[in-house]
Order: structure tokens, then C-alpha cells, then sequence
């Protein structure tokens, strides 16, 4: 019951392309005993559904370039496989430490980056205004 509402918690993040990932790792490796790369696997496999229906909802929406999607689509399907032969070659811990600096490094980004045009405090806007 618990690992079905943990999935559904981070089904909901995943849904809003936020990445449920950063949640159910963690969650596979300290609250149920998963080996990293256990973890690691079973979301990617996992949230593959997840992943189809966001995808179609955000795509009845029109919020999917699909001219970008391809373009990325190919970079991800060799980047995904470098990455997994790399994760089976080295430890639970190291990778453990690679996925935390990962999301520390995000965190810190999100943070502290203001998407373009922002307002600014002050009421500046983040886009350079045009004098008249």
C-alpha cells in the first residue's frame, strides 16, 4: 500500500514533468531496501506509462513541439543507453552520490534562475525594455 501511494505521489510530480524520479529513487532505496541501480531501473521502466499519458494529455493540450521531440528523441535513446551500461559499472554508493549531486545541482539551478522575462523585485522585467 505504501509503495502504490509513494508511486502515485510521484506520478502526479511526473505528470507536471517536474520528476517524480527524484522522489521514487530515494524512496526505492530508503524506505523499501532497493540497491541504487534496482531503484534506478524500476522507475525508468516504471514510469514509462506514467510518462505515455502525460505525454498524450500535454500533447492534446499544445504543449508538444513535436520537431523538438524529435530532436531530442535520438540524443536520449543513445544517452540513455551510455548511461545505463555506465550505472551496472559502478557501486550502489558512488551512484547513489552521482543521482544526489544531480539533484542538488538542480535544485540550486531552479532556485536561483528566473525563467526569461520574469518580473524582477521592483517590478523590473527579466526582458531588456525597449526605451522610447
Amino acid at each position: 500500500m505504501l509503495l502504490a501511494l509513494t508511486a502515485a505521489i510521484t506520478g502526479v510530480i511526473s505528470g507536471m514533468a517536474i520528476g517524480g524520479g527524484a522522489l521514487l529513487v530515494p524512496a526505492l532505496v530508503f524506505l523499501f531496501g532497493a540497491r541504487q541501480q534496482v531503484a534506478q531501473g524500476v522507475v525508468l521502466l516504471a514510469f514509462i506509462p506514467t510518462a505515455l499519458v502525460a505525454a498524450v494529455t500535454h500533447y492534446m493540450q499544445g504543449n508538444v513541439d513535436l520537431r523538438r521531440v524529435w530532436q531530442l528523441a535520438g540524443g536520449g535513446l543513445l544517452g540513455g543507453a551510455i548511461g545505463a551500461t555506465l550505472a551496472a559499472m559502478v557501486s550502489p554508493g558512488v551512484l547513489r552520490n552521482v543521482f544526489g549531486a544531480y539533484l542538488l545541482a538542480v535544485a540550486v539551478y531552479s532556485f536561483f534562475s528566473r525563467p526569461p522575462g520574469e518580473r524582477r523585485a521592483g517590478g523590473q522585467s527579466g526582458a531588456r525594455r525597449k526605451e522610447s
